[in-house]
């Protein structure tokens, strides 16, 4: 019983540390926030929080982990090309209510252009992975004879992520985009 319940207490509080880690990235970004800082934030003491996650690129991944998983992305390479399609509306309706995870998406993922930045291999992978299974989808949709005249399945993938990132961006600075709706409307346009 005694096992358990600290199990079940370091359960919770890894998921404080995730959670407390990925507002404090999304508010200052990976450089600008401490360690020290999220501890704080947390009620714990900086050698409890190194207790969880050693090193602050550790953390980071973790909580890059923990984002994917609320997005509900596994199993997003097995969905059929319009399902994939569907699925990134579905995930931009879903943004739209979670402004933390936006904010730390948007702030990340520039950062991570930096070539020292502890997330910039999982950016790169993120990136090739998405415009992978994204063409995969489109060429079988130009096969189907489903997509409009003029849309090029190998560059629609990197448009339609473009997009998505571009009107993430625009809804952090004006909450009345509707990202779903935009994103909807150009993927309309592109289908047959």
């Amino acid at each position: 019983m005694a096992t358990r319940e600290l199990s079940d207490r370091g359960a919770e509080t890894r998921a404080l540390i995730l959670d407390t880690a990925l507002a404090a990235f999304a508010e200052g970004g990976y450089r600008g926030t401490s360690v020290r800082e999220i501890a704080s934030r947390c009620g714990l003491t900086h050698p409890a929080l190194l207790y969880h996650f050693p090193r602050k690129p550790d953390l980071l991944m973790a909580v890059l982990t923990r984002r994917d998983e609320a997005d509900g992305g596994e199993g997003f390479e097995a969905l059929g090309p319009r399902a994939m399609l569907e699925h990134l509306v579905a995930t931009a309706r879903l943004n739209a209510t979670q402004r933390g995870v936006v904010e730390l998406y948007a702030t990340l993922s520039a950062e991570a252009s930096s070539p020292d930045h502890p997330a910039r291999a999982y950016f790169q992978a993120r990136y090739a992975a998405l415009v992978a299974n994204l063409e995969r989808a489109y060429r079988a949709l130009a096969e189907a004879g489903a997509l409009a005249a003029g849309v090029e399945p190998e560059a629609a993938p990197r448009q339609l992520v473009a997009l998505m990132d571009g009107l993430q961006v625009q809804w952090l600075l004006d909450p009345e985009v509707d990202m779903a709706a935009v994103l909807e409307a150009h993927l309309r346009a592109q289908l047959t």
